[in-house]
């Protein structure tokens, strides 16, 4: 368990009734913060609030589709009038669409769109708003290895995940340039052991699942928490898979393009298992009206990782960036003596 916070600071988390939102939010309710938990689902909201009191938190439900500009400035004004200020707001709010992009209907790309990207957008607004005036807060984006490398049958997320890493770039530059003591910061997340995987619409003839090696919830929420309290640092990768996705698509993209190809329609489906034909939580909440909490994981326990040594090595990088660098100099050095070589 992290230190408990003397005081507890306002922590808003979004998509916070189930998966990586709702372990997130009890790992800072074990801190002793306030959490305010923001997504569309009641039952899955009202087993959060429970979990974060019952871990030392005190909780407060906002029910809201993130991707409703004006819902979500009314939400983070319930918010600081509930508790007086926002100290760090969590974007993680997503929907998604597995299928071939000839197969995803154009309302269909444009909900996961408003949901995944826009949601990020109005959720950083929002929190922008009462943050600026202070001249203090953090905002964590909870972003994929999805955000630089996109694969087949999640074109809408991925554009989704893509945009949300170009939006945090450029409002963390002009943050630096207007010396703006709020900060924001990204976390990269690999595959995660969650419900979405037996939520999510889907049109391939296999189960949905994640592609493997695949986390706990909690390693991302630990990941969440740490960026959180060290907003200093642009972006945090989580995972080996994460780590070694990112280099390859910067070193060899082509190749991994025609990697993907091969291999990333049966990595993400279970063979022999039927697929979800339904809406999934596209367009309401998986819970429904009458339906059940899904809580923070999904049906992969049996396979997911609950630690991440890459996270923990990452955390104190400075040693290892400096090595690294050394080591990509040494090889950018190397290659281009060759080539001027071969003139």
């Amino acid at each position: 368990m992290s230190p408990r916070a003397p005081h507890g600071r306002v922590v808003v988390v979004t998509g916070a009734s189930g998966g990586v939102g709702r372990a997130t939010a009890r790992a800072f309710a074990e801190r002793g913060d306030k959490v305010a938990l923001l997504a569309r689902g009641r039952e899955g909201l009202a087993a959060a609030a429970d979990e974060v009191e019952r871990a030392g938190g005190e909780a407060l439900v906002v029910p809201v589709d993130i991707a409703d500009a004006k819902a979500v400035e009314d939400a983070a004004q319930q918010v600081v009038d509930t508790f007086g200020h926002l100290d760090v707001w969590v974007n993680n709010a997503f929907a998604g669409v597995f299928a071939p992009f000839t197969e995803v209907t154009p309302d269909e790309f444009r909900r996961v769109t408003e949901v995944t990207y826009l949601g990020y957008v109005f959720g950083t607004r929002a929190a922008l708003r009462h943050m600026l005036p202070r001249d203090k807060g953090t905002i964590v984006q909870v972003g994929s290895a999805l955000a630089y490398r996109g694969i087949p049958l999640q074109s809408a997320y991925c554009g989704a995940k893509h945009a949300i890493q170009g939006f945090n770039e450029s409002l963390r530059c002009e943050l630096l340039h207007a010396r703006s003591g709020v900060r924001t910061t990204m976390v990269q997340l690999p595959a995660v052991n969650t419900p979405q995987f037996d939520w999510v619409l889907s049109r391939m003839p296999g189960r949905a699942r994640p592609v493997a090696p695949v986390y706990q919830p909690e390693v991302a929420a630990r990941a969440v928490v740490h960026a959180a309290g060290h907003a200093r640092r642009r972006e945090y990768w989580v995972g080996g898979s994460t780590v070694a996705t990112l280099l390859a698509n910067a070193v060899v993209p082509g190749l991994l393009d025609r990697y993907l190809a091969r291999t990333g329609f049966d990595s993400q489906q279970d063979q022999g298992e039927d697929a979800s034909t339904g809406a999934g939580n596209l367009w309401a909440p998986a819970d429904g009206p009458h339906g059940h909490d899904h809580g923070a994981h999904g049906r992969f326990d049996d396979e997911a990782l609950d630690s991440s040594a890459q996270h923990r090595v990452s955390r104190n990088r400075t040693r290892v960036g400096a090595a690294l660098t050394v080591g990509a100099g040494a090889l950018a050095a190397r290659t281009l003596t060759r080539r001027l070589t071969r003139r």
